[in-house]
């Protein structure tokens, strides 16, 4: 899968599920303030990314993810170490 698409698709679901404005959503910004993200809030994030992508993710996969390019980048690793 594309990067670029990866980013669209990640971004899409999650303006849906978080309700965020599509312009908040920065490689640069913090993706926890952005988003508001509570400890069930990753739960969310978590199970959402495993039904759009497949890719199972724990909690220490979000060490050291700060910002959407870092989640962006996950994901994409994710992806392609399941290849």
């Amino acid at each position: 899968m594309d990067k670029t698409v990866i980013i669209g698709k990640i971004n899409d679901f999650l303006v849906d599920e978080f309700e965020v404005d599509a312009d908040t959503i920065t490689p640069d910004a913090n993706l926890k303030d952005t988003l508001g993200l509570d400890s069930l809030d990753y739960v969310d994030l978590v199970v959402t990314v495993e039904s759009n992508f497949g890719v199972k993710l724990g909690e220490a996969d979000f060490v050291g993810i700060a910002t959407f390019q870092n989640f962006y980048d996950l994901i994409e690793n994710k992806l392609k170490a399941k290849q």
